[in-house]
């Protein structure tokens, strides 16, 4: 199947704040706040959201068009994420800047304040499917990206027909809520963290209920209480996968939607995809980095099978793997 993930590609900078955010915050003073944490750790990794939903993909088999814009520092990332088995070919390095930058400092609640830098991202604007691929795909992924981006893809999969996942979640702070309501329409998925979701049914006006009825199929990530899943009237409830232990929770929503995306492509029930997105979220949990974990797919098959039942369907991934 051809798979275009559309999105940031950057480098992220993850920090680790030895203390409670909370701790910190004063109710009254809210409307000043001027604070500084110290950190005791600091790493830099690959990432961006489109990057790292590509990389889970081609993890777990599948060799996903990563469509982006990055800048002259993405060689070896380029590198990297094609040994991956991405396919970066439709990737747009802008030499004149660098890479987007993703800044993320986490306390020992799993708390996370970030910011983003936005560099080659904005580029993107400038940058349609029709310039990338040959063809329609089969399915395009729009992640968080830049604005005008985002929307200009959401016009252009709606013009040609062809299928796509809106995925807002870290712009929804930047996006108006009519931005939210055209781009939305005509996706075939709407996927967002129950935070996210809120702010979306605020900016649009829109309740859940609504939600549920414009699109096919939604889903709410809801952190260590699993994520929710609405099709057809159906609510589906995916309880989360157990880690060995938790190190960051960075990355863990896109490598949620890559196993979600892998189950989606193949046809299955809803709720396994649900339940490939949940063990696909929880290696990355066990990491610091959004594409430091791995897996074979004989042990991905045997760990999911340790909690979840498959029902024999995910034999297919063990038979690609072997013919691969």
């Amino acid at each position: 199947m051809n798979i275009v993930v559309t999105g940031s590609i950057a480098y992220d900078y993850l920090m680790r704040f030895p203390g409670k955010f909370t701790d910190h915050l004063l109710s009254e003073q809210l409307h000043q706040v001027s604070l500084s944490f110290l950190v005791e750790e600091m790493s830099k990794h690959w990432g961006g959201v489109a990057a790292n939903i590509a990389y889970s993909l081609a993890l777990l088999g599948l060799r996903p068009r990563l469509m982006g814009t990055a800048g002259r520092d993405f060689g070896d990332y380029r590198e990297w994420l094609e040994a991956a088995g991405v396919d970066t070919s439709t990737v747009r390095q802008i030499d004149d800047v660098f890479t987007a930058s993703f800044f993320a400092n986490t306390d020992t609640m799993n708390n996370q304040i970030a910011s983003f830098y936005s560099g080659a991202m904005v580029y993107a604007r400038d940058y349609r499917l029709v310039d990338a691929i040959n063809g329609d795909p089969d399915l395009v992924i729009i992640s968080p990206n830049d604005p005008i981006a985002m929307s200009n893809l959401a016009q252009e999969c709606r013009e040609r027909g062809i299928r796509f996942i809106y995925d807002p979640s870290q712009q929804v702070a930047r996006l108006s809520g009519e931005d939210i309501s055209r781009d939305m329409q005509g996706a075939y998925m709407l996927i967002a963290n129950a935070y996210e979701t809120e702010i979306i049914t605020q900016k649009t006006g829109r309740s859940l209920d609504d939600l549920r009825r414009e699109i096919e199929v939604l889903v709410v990530t809801r952190g260590e209480t699993g994520s929710t899943i609405y099709h057809q009237g159906q609510q589906i409830s995916v309880s989360p996968f157990p880690p060995n232990v938790i190190h960051d929770p960075t990355g863990v929503g896109d490598a949620y939607r890559a196993g979600f995306i892998y189950g989606l492509v193949h046809d299955w029930p809803l709720e396994l995809a649900g339940q490939l997105g949940a063990l696909c979220a929880t290696y990355v949990l066990e990491q610091v980095g959004t594409q430091n974990h791995r897996y074979t797919a004989e042990e991905f098959v045997a760990r999911f099978r340790s909690r979840y039942d498959d029902q024999g369907l995910l034999d297919a991934m063990l038979a690609a793997a072997r013919s691969g």
